[in-house]
């Protein structure tokens, strides 16, 4: 079997573009995987076209050697475009791996631990604040105030969730707003990326009104991305500790600072999305970083996260799922978590367009807050093209 064909395909999915890459072989097997080209990744279908030309011609199911020759070309720029640009082809060639032996990708890397996954409410509050107006009426209530907030809670606990993740969302005079300098530069405090009493306040009342909606026994999170430097970040999680969080998820690219938080605080705390294969993880790992680790398998593919996974394993660190893409990669990182004896939780974002569920062959099997990961061949769910063409990019 060999490699004939690679295109990329691109619907439009409300705030943001979904992006499938799909391999065609010689036999006609088919395989899919998701990337997204954002504001942080600007060029990547790009790129994914130019390496995607070493890639005709070769064996998809010997996914060793697309992995490697990939590696390869990209060992000058490893990370980010050149990773996820990787993790694309090297994911869709799974995905004809499993459709050519009839088998799920969990049962290619050795088979399910579990198929039913406990899944926490990602982004909770985010998305309404931000995009309300792309969501459907049962998940496009405004949060205008705290009250609004408890209501939220309420709604998570009510469809069955027992777990849910925010982010830092201020009530100010001219409505709400997601607090995100790190990202954006727009936002108040940025550069310097710092947080008065007043904004730790803020959070620990938002945290608070999830409590009280969601009840007791509900693991909370939040992640604070890269919008707060370490003394910020030490701060805020010294306010929180009495809340009984889950965890206080957070971005940071140095090793010693993360780990000098993680020993300043009883919150556990979650990191490394942002950190790419086994070399960039382990400094982290040796450091003791993280209570947490969380893994992409988008962006670093999923040879990339198998490995990285086993080596958190190797340290007693359990592995969260990333997961801020559509459907297709909701799987992607389902069949990771199957296999994982390390496993501790998956991202899903519940607010969503309400197309999403039609770009794909077959809905996700979600009932109260638990996830089943199908046994169908490969990823288990195609691209729906017909529905891609009747939503193109906006």
């Amino acid at each position: 079997m060999k490699i004939i064909r690679i295109t990329d395909h691109h619907a439009d999915a409300g705030w943001r573009v979904v992006s499938f890459l799909k391999i065609v072989t010689d036999e006609g097997l088919i395989g899919w995987s998701e990337f997204a080209e954002a504001r942080s990744t600007p060029g990547l279908t790009h790129v994914i076209r130019q390496l995607a030309t070493h890639a005709i011609g070769l064996d998809p199911c010997n996914t060793t050697h697309v992995h490697e020759l990939l590696r390869t070309i990209t060992r000058l720029t490893p990370g980010g475009l050149s990773a996820q640009a990787c993790a694309a082809i090297e994911n869709a060639c799974l995905d004809i791996r499993g459709k050519a032996l009839s088998l799920p990708v969990h049962a290619l890397l050795g088979g399910a631990m579990r198929l039913d996954l406990p899944m926490y409410w990602s982004h909770c509050g985010t998305a309404r604040v931000r995009h309300g107006q792309y969501l459907p009426p049962e998940f496009a209530q405004p949060l205008r105030n705290l009250d609004d907030v408890v209501a939220l809670g309420q709604q998570v606990r009510a469809m069955g969730y027992s777990a849910l993740k925010t982010n830092v969302i201020l009530f100010e005079e001219g409505g709400p707003r997601v607090h995100s300098p790190g990202l954006l530069q727009t936002h108040p405090h940025w550069p310097d990326r710092l947080a008065d009493d007043a904004m730790s306040e803020a959070v620990v009342n938002h945290i608070s009104a999830l409590r009280q909606g969601a009840g007791q026994d509900a693991t909370l999170m939040i992640d604070l991305n890269f919008n707060f430097r370490p003394a910020s970040t030490r701060a805020l999680c010294r306010k929180l500790e009495p809340l009984g969080m889950g965890w206080v998820e957070l971005d940071l690219h140095d090793a010693s600072e993360l780990a000098a938080i993680r020993q300043s605080t009883s919150v556990p705390i979650a990191s490394l999305e942002t950190i790419y294969g086994m070399a960039g993880l382990r400094p982290y790992l040796d450091a003791k970083s993280v209570d947490f680790a969380i893994i992409d398998v988008q962006w670093n593919g999923m040879v990339n996260a198998v490995k990285m996974s086993a080596l958190a394993d190797s340290f007693e660190v359990n592995v969260a799922a990333h997961n801020y893409h559509g459907y297709l990669s909701t799987l992607m990182g389902a069949h990771l978590c199957a296999m994982l004896p390390n496993f501790k939780a998956m991202e899903f974002v519940v607010d969503e367009v309400p197309w999403m569920q039609d770009l794909f062959t077959h809905p996700l099997e979600i009932s109260n807050g638990v996830m089943h990961v199908p046994s169908r061949p490969g990823w288990g769910m195609d691209v729906n093209e017909e529905a891609l063409r009747a939503h193109p990019p906006a």
